[in-house]
């Protein structure tokens, strides 16, 4: 008897781990996590694992689902701004603003192409 009720809360713990797998919220917050704890890199892992999991089309998703890919996409932007990675990081933010049209994200892709655009005059000056 003690055996099944083991096999059954084996059967139960994984049949739970495998749906928490496909979470995009717990990987967002993973991501955030990261980012916290300074593993800049692991966090784009996560924030990329939160939009891989939503179709590409936007228009079948809820508000709320539409709200945490517009963040995963925010903080990409940011994670990629931290690496240097500033032509990822404007991607993410346009991508950011098509979705959640705020003014908040507006001046993050203004932002982001200015300083895309001082990299840019700094390697040409280089050169």
């Amino acid at each position: 008897m003690n055996r099944q009720i083991r096999g059954m809360l084996t059967v139960a713990l994984c049949v739970f781990a495998l749906g928490c797998a496909d979470n995009p919220e717990r990987h967002f917050n993973l991501g955030n996590w990261y980012y916290q704890k300074g593993l800049v890199d692991d966090a784009i892992l996560e924030y990329r694992e939160v939009i891989r999991l939503h179709p590409m089309e936007t228009r079948s998703l809820e508000r709320e689902e539409i709200d945490l890919l517009a963040k995963a996409h925010y903080n990409l932007a940011i994670a990629y701004s931290k690496k240097g990675w500033y032509d990822y990081a404007l991607k993410e933010a346009e991508t950011t603003f098509d979705m959640w049209p705020t003014k908040e994200n507006y001046e993050m892709v203004e932002l982001l192409k200015k300083r895309r655009g001082l990299e840019r005059l700094d390697i040409e000056t280089e050169a």
